[in-house]
């Protein structure tokens, strides 16, 4: 294949009345799914959980839809096309995380959970203080996850419109808030996966086209597609080789592991992952709906590979990186030239379709992890942590048949702390709005970052919080609550002051804050330091608390976990 310069990828203002027009649609078809599902049912079951009436195959979609998101398709496309086979990495890691999920944590939480990460604990930690512990914990890892997604958007709709001014980005990223306080408010989880499904079947979809498309371009080739990036990369050899980002030095290699650590430990200990697993009806259907979730997220990041070498090959590094520093927009523009260049009418559509999944797979994204917050927020830490002691008792009282929901609880029924269904759904929606707030606000500070970084931050704080509670809760018999709220503190708290401390808010060009530096931790992802912290503080926790572990608790926790029996 003859070696071409990259053609300019800007698209002309003429062309933009059609992504707009597709993007309308996206937000009109979501919406319409949003009111219809919304008019289903209120009960607390239907919020949070969906009715738990989801077939393994819908929740498998879901799960993808709802893991990749624009980290996946924007940024990790967006780090291949930069750095090669640093980029690479990303994906790795992310994929390999599922195996986690699947071995230990997708059946033995969809048994011992119910709504929620705090359920689990509670079935054998009843206090007060866990709930608050880890829902805020919860509250904290989405967002993170929420500022990526948006910013995200506001990279994309930048492009879109063919200018690189703030105020677009601005203006995208609270239209995106707006939007998914909308879709948890109304819709609640039948709503938001029903979005994450049709979301989920459009990505998979635009990837094989995009996919498709580059392979013909280079005759199926995969060689010269390596070679042709490696020349437009600016970086020669080294871009197929490790250490373009992350091998300059002893610290950027730590940084790399630190960071490969988070992504493998933290989406067993992501929140909006968790709460999928009570959509379905029992614990085999977790299992079976995480196989789903392996082979479609597995295929895409294979996909997703090629999109990032395909970039850099078509468009070039430099030119990626003139559109958007961070990378984010490299997939729009690989659609714009694979479709036949600027001013064509071909590239000009698939440029447009493949912003509007983008943007699609965003509103998705956004609207599950608001969801997710918004119950942490008022199931464990209002009505669990606030309201009162949860109940010590686990059997509720017989309801009549004409007055049960799906989950066989009367509608209104007392469910923690003195708290009616309807008031808790009330104050979790009051939440998703009060967070879809705060995560706009973040958002505006950070719209210069690779999305794929900033979910890397989001997973390092779910390995450190999530990850050692849960894994202790269900498997350690001597776990106390102390060693609970230890294991909660002692990883998510060190996470949020190294990010805090670390080139990622100051001391960089790309910081929060590139005009000031007070950094002194080293590393961008604090992973390989917070994680371990939070196993050691729950050990030493459990070790020095006055009071024992239960052994009761415990056996009901284990025969639950692994049986079913009792299970929601």
């Amino acid at each position: 294949m003859r070696t071409a310069t990259p053609p300019p990828v800007a698209p002309t203002g003429d062309h933009h009345d059609l992504a707009i027009a597709l993007f309308a649609v996206i937000v009109l078809v979501t919406l319409a799914i949003t009111v219809w599902v919304g008019r289903r049912g209120s009960a607390a079951e239907d919020f949070y959980a969906g009715g738990r009436d989801f077939t393994p195959l819908q929740n498998g979609f879901a799960l993808s839809g709802d893991y990749l998101s624009a980290a996946s398709f924007l940024g990790v496309a967006g780090l291949i096309a930069l750095y090669g086979y640093d980029g690479v990495l990303y994906s790795i890691g992310f994929l390999v995380a599922w195996l986690v999920v699947l071995m230990l944590v997708a059946e033995l939480v969809r048994n011992a959970g119910r709504y929620t990460l705090a359920d689990v604990l509670a079935l054998r930690l009843r206090r007060r203080k866990v709930r608050a512990a880890a829902g805020g914990a919860s509250v904290v890892v989405t967002l993170f996850y929420l500022v990526a997604q948006m910013v995200g958007a506001g990279s994309l709709v930048a492009l879109l419109l063919g200018t690189n001014s703030s105020g677009a980005r601005t203006w995208t990223i609270v239209a995106v808030g707006g939007l998914m306080i909308v879709y948890v408010t109304v819709g609640g989880m039948r709503a938001t996966t029903w979005i994450q499904i049709v979301k989920a079947v459009l990505l998979v979809a635009g990837s094989v086209l995009l996919t498709v498309l580059l392979m013909v371009r280079f005759h199926g080739d995969v060689a010269e597609l390596m070679r042709q990036a490696a020349q437009h990369s600016g970086a020669g050899r080294r871009y197929l080789e490790p250490g373009l980002k992350y091998g300059a030095s002893g610290t950027s290699r730590l940084d790399f592991f630190s960071l490969g650590l988070a992504l493998v430990l933290g989406t067993a200990g992501l929140p909006h992952i968790l709460s999928r697993f009570y959509t379905v009806p029992t614990a085999r259907a977790a299992r079976r709906s995480t196989m789903w979730a392996i082979g479609l997220v597995g295929g895409f990041y294979l996909m997703a590979i090629a999109l990032g070498l395909g970039a850099t090959a078509l468009v070039g590094s430099a030119e990626v990186r003139q559109a958007n520093p961070a990378g984010n927009t490299a997939v729009p523009l690989l659609a714009l030239v694979l479709g036949g260049g600027n001013g064509s009418t071909g590239g000009v559509v698939l440029f447009a379709l493949i912003s509007a999944i983008a943007f699609a797979t965003i509103l998705a994204v956004v609207a599950g992890l608001t969801l997710a917050s918004s119950a942490a927020f008022a199931h464990d830490i209002w009505a669990g942590a606030w309201r009162g002691r949860p109940r010590r008792g686990g059997r509720r009282a017989a309801v009549p048949a004409s007055r049960r929901t799906r989950g066989g609880r009367a509608r209104g029924e007392h469910v923690l702390g003195g708290a009616t269904e309807r008031e808790e759904v009330g104050v979790a929606r009051i939440a998703a709005v009060v967070i879809g707030a705060v995560a706009i606000a973040l958002s505006l500070f950070a719209q210069q970052m690779n999305v794929a970084f900033l979910v890397g931050l989001a997973f390092a704080v779910a390995a450190s919080a999530n990850l050692p509670v849960l894994l202790y809760s269900l498997f350690w018999r001597r776990f106390t609550v102390r060693g609970a709220v230890w294991s909660v503190y002692g990883g998510l708290v060190p996470a949020v002051l190294l990010v805090a401390f670390s080139p990622v808010v100051s001391g960089s060009k790309a910081a929060l804050f590139p005009g000031v530096d007070f950094h002194w931790f080293p590393l961008e992802n604090p992973g390989i330091v917070s994680i371990p912290l939070g196993f050691l503080a729950g050990w030493i926790g459990t070790l020095t608390s006055p009071e024992p572990a239960d052994a009761d608790r415990y056996a009901e926790l284990e025969v639950r976990s692994l049986t079913g029996a009792g299970a929601a």
